[in-house]
């Protein structure tokens, strides 16, 4: 995508949540995983690219000792509709007998995630959690009420970008979450 057309991208899309309401729910999630995870010691895996700017904030808030690893696995690329889940990089770090937070950008239907989740238990992992920034609202969920452990934001089902989600490899650096036009 062109500069220009990134830049009119931003221009014509509807912010849905700006960046204080984005930092107050990273804040509401830290508590959160804090009152759960904090006498643990967990292993907290970033999904990349989408969960890195939320990670990334959300560490800075757990007051607690932790271990980081990060994973890539994803089923848009640089598409607007999910296909296969390709893996660009599996897990590195043992999880056998752990407790194991995965932390990312969005639950829409729940396809990656769930096999995220099953990919950490399949290894051993004694338990894992997922946080997410934002769920989309709809009935196409990966199965009947699919959720993450923790969530920040409930959106409408509209493509979105910002806070770490993308709009054709742009404005992850967006400082909130904005619908495309259009779509």
């Amino acid at each position: 995508m062109e500069r220009d057309e990134a830049l009119r991208v931003l221009e014509e899309a509807e912010c849905l949540v700006d960046r204080q309401t984005v930092e107050a729910a990273v804040d509401r999630v830290a508590a959160e995983i804090t009152a759960q995870l904090g006498r643990q010691n967990p292993l907290v895996f970033c999904v990349m690219h989408g969960g890195l700017i939320f990670c990334g904030q959300l560490l800075t808030r757990l007051p607690f000792p932790l271990e980081v690893g990060y994973l890539h696995a994803t089923r848009y690329g640089r598409d607007t509709t999910g296909g296969e889940l390709e893996w660009l990089a599996g897990l590195q770090t043992e999880v056998v007998d752990r407790t194991v937070l995965l932390v990312d950008d969005i639950l829409d239907e729940g396809v990656t995630l769930k096999a995220l989740v099953d990919e950490c238990l399949a290894r051993g992992a004694r338990q894992v959690l997922t946080a997410v920034l934002v769920e989309k609202q709809h009935g196409r969920k990966v199965r009947p009420g699919y959720r993450a452990d923790f969530t920040g934001l409930e959106i409408p089902d509209r493509f979105v970008f910002g806070y770490g989600l993308d709009y054709d490899g742009m404005w992850r650096n967006a400082a909130g979450i904005y619908a495309a036009k259009g779509l």
